[in-house]
């Protein structure tokens, strides 16, 4: 008979964001007449860029010629893409990339579950608490976690690197070294970030200590402080330790059509074994490229036209997050984050759990957030709301949160 993989059997209840929908469908069948304003889900509202309309089309039109139709894309992504991305993202920071360092994928949700792939499942996973549960949940689907301990949230074989209010909500260097450490700034869910010599300081624990880490970048187009690092390779030395990860999704608007890319740079070797080698033969195996009209509109973001576009997407979206962080801090909310990301990380009121917290704004105020306990254990007592929404959706939310 068939066995199932035990480590999906230890996984604790559902995914977070399945349950918020469970319980937000539920909702709205016991009360239709109710505007549900959805602040949870970190997905864009605003339409894609003109630009990338454009690209789309003409790409489309050039699948049609008799002589251009094209079929499965080069493993690692076309080079016209690639290109851009090392021009546009890191020579314009003095990051230096070969083109066989980048790697073009669907999303980064699934190069940050798949990573895992090329390392030894006896390998040690430090994580910040809170945290994005795709980090936690795709290691405990490998057998990295160990075993989930409900007394205390956690699972007992991850080293958890809490990030608490009193530091700013960063991660401080645990005292049992990591092998693999994952850090995600701007921070998905808190907004926080750390300064540029803050992440030197870890690019230069990873090499002491022989560890990688892996920098999720998703938001990185969010950022307004000169002195927050957009790209971990700033930081000399990072390229013998850090793996990084970007998205298309965030910075412009790409979540319904899916593109992303790694960067696993040659430097980095374990016991002289290339890294990148090991990505790129999991990457050609398993994964059959990015289709040729979304890597054209992907090339298009990086056009004059598409920069700008974009650069107003982004605004639009901070301008929603500077009127939830400062309508909440002057309710009386204690609030953090939505400066250099689109996430406001605020305390429960009135000692409420995340998810009472969550069933009393559903259920009062008819809007959606996040809890935080969602994100892991330190993540209790606190609540995401994203700034992804309208800005009508926005205003109105705000008000309404304000009433009760």
């Amino acid at each position: 008979m068939f066995k199932i993989n035990d480590n999906y059997l230890k996984l604790p209840g559902s995914y977070l964001f399945s349950t918020i929908a469970k319980k937000v469908a539920a909702f709205e069948k016991a009360n239709p007449d109710k505007k549900i304003i959805r602040l949870g889900i970190g997905d864009v509202t605003l339409p894609l860029a003109p630009a990338v309309i454009t690209a789309l089309h003409t790409a489309v039109d050039e699948m049609g010629g008799k002589n251009s139709f094209k079929g499965y894309a080069p493993d690692q992504g076309y080079e016209f893409l690639r290109r851009a991305i090392i021009d546009n993202d890191f020579k314009t920071r003095g990051v230096e990339l070969d083109l066989d360092e980048v790697f073009v994928s669907d999303g980064s949700k699934s190069d940050a579950a798949n990573i895992g792939d090329i390392f030894s499942v006896d390998n040690k996973i430090g994580v910040c608490d809170p945290v994005y549960p795709v980090y936690v949940d795709s290691n405990a689907m490998s057998g990295r976690a160990g075993s989930y301990v409900a007394e205390t949230e956690r699972w007992d074989n991850l080293i958890y690197m809490p990030c608490k209010e009193e530091n700013g909500f960063a991660p401080e260097f645990p005292q049992e070294v990591p092998d693999i450490i994952y850090l995600c700034f701007p921070n998905n869910p808190t907004g926080s970030t750390i300064k540029k010599d803050q992440l030197q300081e870890w690019v230069d624990f990873a090499n002491k200590n022989k560890s990688v880490i892996i920098y999720d970048a998703a938001y990185e187009a969010y950022i307004s402080e000169a002195d927050v690092p957009h790209s971990i390779y700033e930081c000399e030395g990072a390229k013998t330790c850090a793996i990084e990860m970007r998205s298309f999704s965030k910075n412009a608007g790409f979540t319904g059509t899916r593109l992303a890319y790694t960067i696993v740079p040659k430097d980095l070797l374990c016991g002289g074994v290339s890294v990148n080698g090991l990505w790129a033969r999991r990457h050609g195996t398993k994964f059959n490229g990015a289709p040729y009209i979304i890597q054209k509109a992907g090339e298009a973001v990086y056009s004059e036209e598409g920069k700008k576009q974009t650069a107003e997407q982004v605004a639009y979206y901070m301008k929603n997050a500077k009127l939830i962080r400062e309508g909440l801090a002057e309710a009386g909310y204690s609030v953090s984050g939505g400066i250099n990301a689109p996430y406001i990380w605020l305390k429960t009121p009135n000692n409420m759990t995340s998810w009472e917290f969550f069933d009393h704004l559903l259920e009062k105020a008819n809007v959606v957030g996040t809890p935080g306990s969602g994100f892991g254990p330190n993540g209790e007592g606190y609540f995401r709301l994203t700034a992804f929404g309208s800005y009508e959706n926005t205003v109105a939310a705000l008000d309404r949160i304000k009433k009760l």
